[in-house]
């Protein structure tokens, strides 16, 4: 239960001087006003002073978040100049009229391109050749226009290709439109469908899709709908309700788009339904019922499925069952369980199987024909690196397409021959100004945690650079979920590069670089592990000369904003500066409210605090939480009020509690996009200029002025 000591209709009162003291270049900040509000729960309480920022349809606090705004821009006015320089140089480098890599898929090649200054992308395709003449299936310039917001997710095309479904955001709260187009008339249907994922599946009649709708308030995929185009939108059916507030869902089809599967998933268990695709009308069969801690995938391959498992496998291991018998008695072992490499999924083609395994922090793309013939592994050559196999929706296909990118190697995009073994280039990411990856050197070093466990860190940094312990460093980390944070080229980060900057990643637990057990050993009651193996690999880079604490700077968003946060509370002694975007810092009072979104559906991974155990550990090092009367590194938070996954208030709280308690002059700044949630702004150039922001703030505090 809770109890509030103020009614949050009392009036919020805060103010904003923007006199400059004769004292101070620097305009004194917002003040957020400071209203008790109490929680009590296992007969603990806390106060939470600003609690009223919450009310995110309240005007004063807009008004509250402007005023921030205008602070971070007050005091930031110095860089405006440099931030513009920035914006310019990081935009010089990226080629304007770009295009993808056209891909063949039911008789269609289809592409993406950009247009000379233009925000969005032009989706397009072409029948049968690449020389044949050009459709463009949606203009998202065109469609754009108007908005503050705009993002278009989920294309999808009927088996016939005459109709195409895709979804809307217009608000950066992830509540997508579904829209349908027909693409022989060119006319965009007027029946469209909201509070969808984005994304239909369409069944082999060509008319029938299945889709998902989310319950608007806690934004859960819940529902899964079969609906015939053109009919108006009342006479979907629902086939399906997770009832299980744990649970996710979402609808997809196999490669080989025999099977329509439904898809309930949560942190620790999965359950698949499935329908033949010829058969709109049918029953959706359930492929195993669910059972606490078994994950499982699946894909079909002729007269069987293949399912991908952890059942007796941490690492997961491959499996095999007739089409007719899907239950977990019948599921025989195809690739079994091995202990230092974790299989992390498939791709099925007629004669090859395509399996991505992660061994020592590093992805593999191992080929295995079905003939029984020997297996290989691709060689990528460099020490650390990101490579993955991409979609190719062509079944009977023998050439694997492949992305591969390091820190000093631009993104590429290779085609495979799994016959022949020759492999060739068909796009890199093209990076004018005359950059050269001979200009940099990359390398993986290992820091060692409390615990005696070896951390791996990728490094990528000017040639020549010497290694004096002066330099300015970014340490980058995330450490959630089990999202590995593999190497990549960033363009953009060569204006940290060649300014004389080390950037570092830091591949601690709670990802799954090292196996499973790197993700169980940062989640759950092992959570601080996270928090200390990022701590560890800042004192390995100033231990090696790498920079110092006046010169080292930690960036991380979302979880890895929860993990920078906990990190200043921490050690904030180790740390110059720290890049906090969409920060999840107020990590109890998040988790205990149901009706946010995310919730429930992420117990799995950080805890229930209902239960006492969970709630004290959480509390322990909740970055809200824990602020202290003490120094602090220079903090830029950023945030988007539509936030659909960490809230805007958190950041916003999370600020205001610094400014009030910490005893030194460091700069804590707030920007709040008020027309984004959390992927930040649309658009391929105003992302950037968020960018520019954050680096002209280090580049600021490490005396880099040009």
């Amino acid at each position: 239960m809770f109890k509030k000591i103020l009614h949050p209709s009392i009036p919020l009162i805060f103010f904003l001087i923007f006199v400059i003291s004769c004292k101070s270049s620097i305009p004194e900040a917002p003040v957020a006003e400071i209203i008790p509000y109490e929680m009590i729960i296992h007969g603990h309480t806390r106060v939470d002073n600003y609690y009223w920022l919450n009310e995110g349809d309240n005007p004063e606090v807009i008004e509250y978040l402007e005023a921030e705004n205008a602070y971070t821009s007050e005091v930031l006015k110095h860089t405006e100049e440099f931030r513009e320089r920035l914006f310019e140089e990081i935009v010089g480098r990226i080629k304007q009229d770009d295009q993808s890599v056209p891909t063949l898929d039911n008789g269609y090649y289809y592409y993406t391109r950009y247009e000379e200054g233009k925000e969005f992308p032009i989706y397009c395709r072409k029948k049968e050749s690449m020389d044949a003449e050009e459709e463009i299936l949606l203009n998202v310039n065109d469609m754009a226009e108007g908005y503050g917001y705009y993002q278009v997710s989920g294309l999808s095309v009927s088996p016939d290709n005459t109709y195409l479904s895709f979804g809307v955001d217009t608000l950066s709260r992830r509540k997508y439109t579904l829209h349908f187009k027909n693409l022989e008339t060119g006319e965009i249907l007027s029946q469209s469908i909201p509070l969808t994922n984005g994304y239909a599946v369409w069944v082999n009649d060509n008319r029938t899709i299945f889709y998902t709708t989310k319950d608007d308030m806690t934004l859960r995929s819940d529902r899964v709908w079969r609906y015939t185009i053109n009919e108006d939108p009342s006479a979907r059916r629902e086939v399906y309700f997770e009832a299980d507030d744990t649970y996710s869902v979402y609808v997809g089809k196999t490669k080989s788009r025999k099977y329509i599967g439904i898809y309930s998933s949560s942190t620790l268990s999965d359950e698949i339904r499935f329908l033949d695709a010829d058969k709109p009308e049918g029953q959706f069969a359930v492929f195993h019922p669910r059972e606490r801690d078994l994950l499982y995938s699946v894909d079909h391959y002729k007269d069987k499925f293949l399912v991908l498992t952890n059942d007796n496998a941490p690492n997961f291991r491959l499996m095999e069952t007739p089409t007719n018998k899907t239950g977990k008695s019948n599921w025989k072992e195809l690739i079994p369980h091995q202990p230092n490499i974790l299989l992390t999924g498939i791709q099925v083609f007629a004669d090859y199987l395509v399996l991505s395994e992660r061994e020592s922090g590093l992805t593999q793309i191992r080929i295995m024909p079905w003939d029984g013939s020997e297996s290989h592994y691709l060689d990528f050559g460099e020490e650390t690196y990101s490579a993955y196999a991409m979609n190719v929706p062509d079944f009977d296909s023998r050439y694997l397409r492949f992305y591969y990118s390091s820190l000093t190697t631009p993104g590429s995009s290779f085609e495979y021959d799994m016959e022949t073994r020759e492999k060739n280039l068909l796009k890199q990411e093209e990076v004018l100004g005359g950059f050269s990856s001979e200009d940099y050197e990359t390398k993986r070093v290992y820091a060692t945690a409390q615990d005696g466990v070896q951390v791996p860190i990728s490094l990528v940094y000017r040639k020549g650079l010497e290694m004096n312990g002066e330099n300015p460093a970014l340490l980058y980390g995330y450490g959630s979920y089990g999202f590995s944070q593999d190497a990549r080229f960033s363009s953009a980060r060569l204006s940290l590069l060649d300014r004389g900057f080390v950037f570092a990643i830091a591949h601690i637990r709670g990802g799954q670089e090292m196996g499973r057990y790197w993700y169980e050993d940062g989640k759950l009651l092992n959570k601080k592990n996270t928090f200390t193996d990022f701590i560890a690999c800042a004192e390995f880079l100033i231990e090696e000369n790498y920079t110092n604490p006046s010169m080292l700077f930690a960036q991380g968003g979302s979880a890895g904003g929860l993990l920078v946060g906990a990190v200043a509370n921490m050690a904030p002694e180790l740390f110059r500066g720290i890049l906090a975007g969409v920060a999840f810092v107020d990590v109890v009072t998040t988790m205990l409210d149901e009706t946010i979104p995310l919730t429930t559906s992420e117990y799995d991974e950080w805890g229930n605090p209902n239960d006492p155990v969970y709630y004290e550990y959480m509390l322990s090092y909740s970055p809200y939480d824990n602020v202290e009367a003490k120094a602090y590194p220079a903090i830029l938070a950023t945030t988007g009020l539509h936030d659909s996954q960490v809230q805007y208030w958190e950041p916003a709280k999370w600020v205001a509690k610094l400014r009030a308690t910490k005893t030194d002059n460091n700069p804590v700044l707030l920007r709040t996009n008020m027309e984004a949630g959390h992927g930040g702004a649309a658009g391929r150039f105003r992302r950037l200029r968020e960018v520019a922001l954050e680096y002209a703030f280090i580049l600021d505090l490490a005396g880099v002025k040009k």
